[in-house]
């Protein structure tokens, strides 16, 4: 994963050097100002989705390890057909769905 560079606070802070034919500082802040807003909302929502990540691989843990006692006392042939038949089902709905987004380019292969 890339590193960000600038912080809502860096873009806030930089100063830009101006010169006879330069751009409207004025423009140019309100658009820093927005970037900032948006970067805000960018780093608010990464945050939500990693404690929700956490929050449902604690989840999934919790079921596997229950899920991981069952097993023992359960048959595993059932199993591998639900697994078989779900993955079959999978790639049906790729397949309609490739076929409604590309429609007769992949039909007329």
């Amino acid at each position: 994963m890339t590193s960000i560079i600038y912080s809502p606070k860096d873009i806030f802070e930089q100063e830009f050097k101006t010169s006879m034919r330069g751009f409207d500082k004025k423009e140019v802040d309100e658009f820093l100002d927005n970037v900032i807003k948006d970067y805000e909302a960018y780093i608010a929502e990464i945050e939500h989705l990693k404690a929700e990540n956490e929050r449902l691989r604690k989840k999934v843990g919790s079921q596997s390890r229950s899920s991981h006692a069952d097993e023992h006392s359960s048959m595993m042939q059932p199993t591998r057909v639900t697994q078989t038949a779900t993955n079959f089902d999978i790639l049906k709905r790729i397949s309609r769905l490739e076929k409604e987004v590309f429609g007769k380019q992949i039909t007329d292969y």
